[in-house]
């Protein structure tokens, strides 16, 4: 799996994304085990990476895809993909969320 992370984060950062981020969720009662975000230039730059990491991940296992122009999503099963423009990913703040994650359980 770190091989698929590194290969999404490498396409990522080749195409210009901006402010890469991989989130470790293992051990924390998320739904996946990664999330990587990532900030495009514009909403055509947002369709553009979807696309081409499409094209890379031939083979892997893509569950569904999300395609808008401010915000899409890459759902790999164990891993999922935000694409996202900067207004978007302020808006929405997933760091914060991803980071404060943790199941909680009451006795």
């Amino acid at each position: 799996m770190e091989n698929i992370i590194k290969k999404i984060i490498d396409t990522l950062d080749d195409k210009k994304a901006l402010d890469i981020e991989n989130f470790d969720l293992r051990n924390k009662g998320y739904i996946v085990d990664d999330v990587i975000i990532a900030t495009s230039l514009n909403g055509k730059h947002t369709i553009s990476l979807i696309a081409i990491l499409k094209d890379e991940l031939e083979g892997e296992q893509i569950i569904r895809t999300q395609e808008d122009s401010d915000w899409s999503v890459i759902d790999m099963g164990n891993t999922m993909i935000h694409v996202m423009t900067q207004e978007q990913r302020k808006i929405y703040n997933l760091e914060e969320f991803l980071i404060n994650f943790k199941i909680t359980t009451e006795d």
